[in-house]
């Protein structure tokens, strides 16, 4: 649901501001309806970045947040991940060049476990071990600078670019790469499941 197409039929119902996670500085999504607030708990809200930012350069990111709090007339959400619209991905594939990309889980400083899947996109055609060597070194990156952030930090340096920065900047260093981004990032556990999960295994 667009936090932007919420519909306008909640007819005797109450009306809610949806708020978007601590990350994103509790920006307002939009309205909904409903006859008690706990009903929308557990909802998904699919926006742009665009719209929270009103930069509607961001627009190509889609991010997504979930219903997890409520209040006398507002609803709180938690970051749930991004990810590039598909027509901006092939965009930036050309033909004769190579596309490397991975898929990445770490865990932040403060126990949050996250996928991302960052891609790279050469300015020619690599060949495998040029492909590897910067795979490897996209791993690395990633691994290392996403370990030593805290959720929020994570979430900043992903959604802003930062991260995709650094490991273009490093790529480039092995074969001539034109454009690096996260294509996609997916918040797999909390802190609280992380430690259940560790209780559970222990």
């Amino acid at each position: 649901m667009s936090s932007r197409q919420v519909s306008k039929s909640g007819r005797g119902k109450d009306w809610y501001t949806i708020l978007a996670s601590q990350e994103f500085d509790r920006a307002e999504l939009g309205e909904t309806p409903a006859n008690e607030p706990e009903t929308l708990e557990g909802r998904t809200i699919e926006t742009t970045l665009g719209e929270i930012t009103d930069d509607f350069s961001e627009n190509n990111t889609k991010v997504k947040f979930r219903v997890t709090e409520f209040g006398k007339d507002a609803v709180y959400t938690e970051f749930k991940g991004h990810e590039l619209a598909r027509d901006y991905l092939r965009s930036l594939v050309r033909r004769g060049t190579s596309k490397i990309g991975d898929v990445i889980e770490i865990r932040t400083a403060d126990d949050y476990r996250v996928q991302l899947q960052p891609v790279a996109f050469t300015a020619k055609k690599a060949d495998d071990s040029q492909e590897k060597s910067i795979r490897r070194r996209m791993n690395s990156i990633v691994s290392e600078k996403g370990e030593g952030l805290t959720f929020e930090e994570l979430i900043d340096a992903t959604v802003s670019g930062r991260l995709s920065s650094a490991v273009y900047n490093e790529a480039k260093e092995i074969y001539p790469v034109r454009r690096v981004e996260v294509q996609k990032s997916k918040v797999l556990a909390t802190p609280e499941e992380v430690h259940e999960e560790e209780e559970v295994e222990a």
